[in-house]
């Protein structure tokens, strides 16, 4: 299995647990977040997981075109 699909169950199992309990959505994804952010910083300095929020931050908009893609 990718790490990305690994990603996508557990959060889909993320979702539901929070769902079953009562827990918000958003909540919940919020307090994850906070996880992989301690999680990289075990070993990532705090710049370098800086800038990996922030790019993934400016290429959150799934409509963006990028100059490298093709039409």
């Amino acid at each position: 299995m990718t790490p990305t699909l690994l990603a996508r169950k557990h959060i889909a199992a993320l979702r539901a647990d929070a769902m079953a309990e009562g827990q918000g959505e958003d909540a919940a994804l919020r307090a994850l977040l906070g996880e992989v952010v301690k999680a990289f910083l075990e070993k990532r300095s705090v710049a370098d997981v800086r800038a990996e929020l922030i790019g993934a931050a400016d290429n959150a908009d799934p409509e963006t075109d990028y100059m490298f893609m093709r039409p």
